[in-house]
């Protein structure tokens, strides 16, 4: 689940976009990326915006030009996402492929759901 919105010239930077979505009813922080491990210009990992429902539900944002954000949900709980979270591995064993795809079933609709009203909350400030 992920989409791409074009912001108001007034939201450019991730710094002023955090103060706007600081007052919103939901837990916003902003993080370094450790879900895709992405760097900056400068070699350093970049930072994200993260929008918290709950322990599992949550969007990451983050500028993939001047005024277009790209919205991810992520599970922001480091011990939820290493259970619940896709794998990333090369090999997989047949238990974790089954138990991937059980996993994925049983939360694909919340899932969405969280994602739907975290995403009506950023596009709120959409140009």
């Amino acid at each position: 689940m992920e989409n791409l919105i074009r912001l108001k010239p007034n939201y450019t930077n991730l710094d002023a976009l955090y103060e706007l979505l600081k007052s919103s009813s939901y837990e916003c922080s902003k993080e370094y990326d450790t879900w895709e491990h992405r760097t900056d210009t400068s070699g350093q990992m970049a930072q994200c915006i993260v929008l918290k429902k709950s322990g599992m539900h949550a969007v990451k944002l983050f500028f993939v030009n001047e005024n277009t954000v790209k919205i991810n949900h992520i599970i922001p709980n480091k011990l939820m996402n290493a259970y619940f979270g896709k794998s990333v591995k090369a090999r997989r064993n047949i238990l974790e492929v089954i138990a991937g795809v059980i996993k994925q079933a049983i939360l694909v609709k919340p899932q969405q759901q969280a994602f739907e009203e975290l995403e009506g909350e950023i596009k709120n400030l959409a140009a």
